[in-house]
């Protein structure tokens, strides 16, 4: 096991006044059976007098805010603290054919209904595309393992596609990333997502940190200076030795960073992509232009 403490700050500064606004927050880290919160603060500078939090349709922390008097720059700061343990041997090997989980996944009239089902279909962020199809067939020979054809796939996103910072913003068409060969942790999920779902698997997008610093001799990792995202897919059986039923069956991914993510990330939130779990959204009144600012440092502590 690993502590890991986190500090997110964001800070929107406007132009002109926003007169009233209303976000919405997934910041609050998950809790499971291979991750536990041992301490979580969410600091609203204006202090919202309207405040609720609850979990989402997909078992999400978030917060709905609002700010109703005036401010031309509003700051969120959320400090974590989790204990992770390491995930259940993977044994890729002795999972079924991706063929026969597509099938599993495949709605029928009559057939048993198959939770993992609804992260096969297409979402905003994710269309259905022939040519992520076509990216992913070199991955899915007849009959493979499908945890050992998902780790194929990560590893060719991962040797195909440049990691380059700012080179696309949240509204880049996933199209575009396939042509250009590039971007950020959130092109890499979304691409191996689609890729993965037009191959009929379940696939779902997960956000979250990486430690700021590798540990000494380890290389430093893609994505740790800013909020971070990988994949989880479907593959049952995967971990087999996992204490916790729930975490036997998906398998995590992190193809900006080709590999299976262990004591390094923090899971945020889990969605059908980025739109699902996005940190801090929100609709304001006035503002005019705005400024965004970032920082994420998250360290070891025991």
């Amino acid at each position: 096991m690993t502590r890991l403490q986190v500090r997110h700050e964001t800070i929107y500064r406007y132009d002109w006044p926003v007169e009233q606004a209303q976000h919405l927050a997934f910041l609050r880290p998950l809790a499971d059976g291979l991750q536990r919160p041992e301490g979580f603060d969410l600091l609203i500078e204006p202090a919202p007098p309207q405040r609720r939090e609850d979990q989402d349709v997909f078992g999400n922390h978030r917060c709905c805010f609002g700010v109703h008097q005036p401010h031309r720059e509003l700051r969120v700061l959320a400090t974590s603290r989790v204990r992770l343990a390491a995930p259940g041997r993977a044994q890729p090997q002795d999972t079924p054919a991706w063929e026969a989980v597509a099938e599993r996944l495949r709605y029928a009239a009559g057939r048993p209904f198959e939770p993992a089902g609804e992260f096969v279909a297409p979402s905003p962020f994710v269309p259905r595309l022939r040519a992520l199809r076509e990216y992913a067939l070199p991955s899915f020979d007849a009959g493979r393992p499908v945890a050992e054809a998902a780790i194929g796939l990560m590893h060719r996103v991962h040797a195909d596609f440049r990691y380059e910072s700012a080179s696309t913003d949240v509204d880049t068409p996933l199209a575009e990333v396939l042509v250009d060969r590039r971007g950020v942790c959130q092109d890499f999920a979304h691409l191996m997502i689609g890729a993965l779902r037009m191959m009929g698997l379940a696939t779902r997008y997960v956000s979250g940190y990486l430690l700021t610093r590798a540990a000494p001799g380890q290389p430093a990792l893609q994505g740790a200076d800013a909020s971070h995202a990988w994949v989880s897919v479907w593959c049952p059986g995967v971990h087999p030795d996992a204490a916790d039923p729930a975490d036997r069956d998906w398998l995590e991914l992190d193809p900006t960073n080709d590999l299976l993510p262990t004591l390094s990330h923090v899971r945020v939130a889990r969605g059908r992509d980025y739109g699902d779990v996005t940190p801090l959204r929100g609709v304001i009144r006035g503002g005019g232009r705005h400024r965004l600012e970032v920082q994420v440092h998250t360290e070891r502590i025991g």
